[in-house]
């Protein structure tokens, strides 16, 4: 199955704690992984090596919380992004500045704003470019 799109997207995924981050970057890269694949990979990237089990049990979870699919080839489990990194990165976005809207109203506002005003010319200038294509 193919990585969500944002025509697909029509919920928010769930936010990922770091070692979900860390695990769903390298399945983002592999786009399908065992979990031998996705420990090879996140052990390659990390000073501290961490074990089979705890890679398998953050897939599983992944998994419940629908971030990724799981497939079943003989004894191996393959899992796969149900979102693109892009998706997943607009969606998670955009729920976490509604949020704060929500909860602080103008002053979110105004802190965005000033944020807006600390950049220099050429990321404000990306910045409209963006805004304008969403």
């Amino acid at each position: 199955m193919p990585p969500m799109t944002a025509a697909d997207s029509a919920s928010v995924p769930p936010l990922l704690h770091e070692l979900e981050r860390k695990v769903m970057d390298h399945l983002w890269t592999l786009e399908e992984g065992s979990v031998r694949e996705v420990l090879q990979a996140v052990n390659a990237a990390s000073s501290r090596e961490l074990a089979y089990t705890t890679i398998m049990t953050i897939l599983q979870r992944l998994d419940r919380k629908q971030v990724v699919k799981r497939r079943r080839e003989g004894k191996t489990d393959f899992y796969s992004p149900l979102w693109s990194r892009e998706v997943y990165r607009d969606a998670r976005a955009r729920a976490e500045v509604a949020a704060l809207v929500d909860q602080y109203g103008d002053e979110a506002l105004v802190h965005f704003a000033r944020q807006v005003d600390q950049l220099d010319a050429k990321t404000r200038q990306k910045l409209r470019r963006l805004a304008r294509d969403a």
